[in-house]
């Protein structure tokens, strides 16, 4: 196969630009001028300097810009808040339950019940009965299953107000316009 390109020149000595290159336009140790996509006008710049290169912005800004929107709860889907309100509020029974665990054994561990008990027990007792006894009437299972029946009753009852709320807050949108929010990004 013969080479048809003719006379090419060697690439071990060859010192012009690279493809893409421009010729001469990048000095060693220069800054770096990206090429202009449009060509200076016929007759100079506007501002009279025919030579005069514009620059680009460098730099941030002396005051942060702040974005704002004011946006308007028109609506509150009651079906999302009610998964959510009863999400939030078996994590605040699960709460309730461990607290009263954990305030039991903390009182039980200082004495409180066992003092209060005696206290209680010679108030009430006589020379035939030993009285009122506090200690098993307040036993951890025992509290802890009254504490799980009002935890019970604490997830039925705030999922069907914050349910009821969102009807109501959807009825008294609609006369009113809902409520107004401004939201503000720092840049």
């Amino acid at each position: 196969m013969t080479d048809t390109r003719g006379q090419q020149p060697s690439y071990e000595t060859y010192n012009g630009p690279l493809p893409g290159e421009r010729a001469g336009a990048q000095q060693p140790g220069g800054p770096y001028h990206p090429p202009q996509a449009y060509g200076a006008p016929a007759g100079g710049t506007a501002g009279g300097q025919s030579g005069a290169v514009r620059r680009p912005r460098t730099g941030a800004r002396t005051t942060p810009r702040t974005r704002k929107a004011r946006l308007r709860v028109a609506k509150a889907d009651p079906w999302s808040v009610m998964k959510v309100s009863f999400l939030l509020s078996i994590a605040l029974g699960i709460c309730t339950i461990v607290a009263a665990a954990v305030l039991w054994m903390v009182m039980d561990a200082m004495g409180v019940f066992s003092t209060v008990g005696g206290t209680i027990s010679e108030a009430t007792g006589s020379n035939e009965s030993n009285g009122f006894d506090l200690q098993s009437f307040l036993s951890l299972p025992r509290v802890l299953m009254f504490t799980s029946v009002i935890a019970v009753i604490d997830v039925v009852l705030m999922t069907a107000l914050a349910t009821l709320g969102a009807f109501i807050y959807n009825l008294s949108a609609g006369f009113v316009g809902g409520v107004e929010l401004t939201l503000a990004e720092d840049e």
